[in-house]
């Protein structure tokens, strides 16, 4: 395959993928503020400092409203990991390569570029209630998964589609798990209170893991939601799963039996792999949840990085599609 080709298939995978993240995460944040007490203050910040854009929000906003934030991050064309600007570059991707894709992926694709826009032009953002846009996002990705599921050959192609969109997920299952960082209880008696159990509830409703968590763990506590987001090795949100999953990714690319490594891409993914699979989560939590998020998003940062290295050389052309965040 072309690395031009594999290029576009790999971005393709991880602008959906944040899309579809960014409208949970705004979706979530909105019924947060809802059930929150009356006399707490809305609290749209940790959203932007999570999603790694916070000095470019400063620069073109004064406040936190949760109108601005949602334009932010909805609808700026001109924040290039905003879910209007990640389905655009998606579609455009596609487009370079529409003879490798079926032709239901490319039109569901294209009818959602075409539905951001046009919520876009109505101006969603200032509604009171914007929920439904951003379930309508959500469930049209998650119909355009299943679309490529049912019809694409598990072939070259669909393994840098899945490569792109699991690393994608396990950086943005860390973004939100740090929101809670970033989100300052009014005291520490807060810690263990019905406003605090709020607070882990919407945490795990991002990622629509609430009731799998509940089934699986019973009652929510902070070391059971980071270890079922982190360590879970069967939930197919968690860091550890999707970075297994792409690790797998990059066996099939490069027709490896999965022992060893054949190149940096693969030794990077292997390391921290194999790290995340040998953490504690009391370890994690007394040395830092804040801290241990830090090093991990740095390291899957690198990663994206040795696999553009090793697989697409990226030229100018391609110059724009890179992780942003840091």
């Amino acid at each position: 395959m072309l690395s031009r080709v594999a290029n576009s298939i790999y971005w393709l995978g991880r602008y959906t993928e944040r899309a579809e993240n960014y409208a949970r995460f705004i979706n979530v944040n909105f019924n947060l503020m809802l059930d929150s007490p009356p006399d707490l203050k809305e609290q749209w910040e940790p959203l932007i400092m999570a999603t790694g854009d916070h000095e470019l929000y400063k620069t073109r906003n004064q406040s936190f409203d949760m109108h601005e934030v949602i334009y932010f991050l909805a609808f700026d064309h001109s924040n290039p990991n905003s879910i209007i600007s990640s389905i655009s570059k998606a579609r455009e991707n596609a487009r370079m390569i529409r003879e490798n894709l079926t032709k239901e992926t490319w039109e569901k694709l294209n009818e959602t570029y075409h539905f951001v826009n046009k919520a876009s032009e109505g101006k969603v953002w200032k509604k009171a209630d914007p929920r439904n846009f951003f379930e309508e996002v959500k469930a049209q990705i998650l119909l355009l998964y299943g679309l490529a599921d049912n019809t694409v050959a598990r072939t070259e192609g669909w393994h840098f589609r899945q490569l792109g969109q699991y690393l994608e997920r396990a950086d943005k299952t860390s973004r939100i798990l740090d929101v809670k960082y970033h989100i300052l209880l009014p005291s520490p008696e807060e810690v263990g209170s019905p406003l605090d159990f709020l607070h882990w509830m919407a945490l795990l409703k991002s990622v629509t893991a609430f009731n799998t968590y509940r089934r699986l763990y019973g009652n929510i506590s902070p070391s059971g939601v980071v270890e079922f987001l982190v360590l879970n090795k069967y939930f197919p949100r968690s860091v550890f799963f999707c970075l297994k999953e792409a690790e797998t990714c990059l066996y099939k690319i490069s027709n490896s039996n999965g022992e060893g490594y054949s190149n940096s891409a693969e030794k990077a993914m292997g390391e921290l792999r194999s790290k995340l699979e040998f953490d504690d989560v009391n370890d994690i939590i007394s040395n830092g949840l804040h801290e241990y998020i830090e090093q991990l998003q740095i390291k899957i940062n690198n990663i994206s990085n040795k696999i553009n290295d090793n697989y697409f050389q990226i030229k100018d052309n391609f110059a724009s599609q890179t992780m942003v965040q840091e």
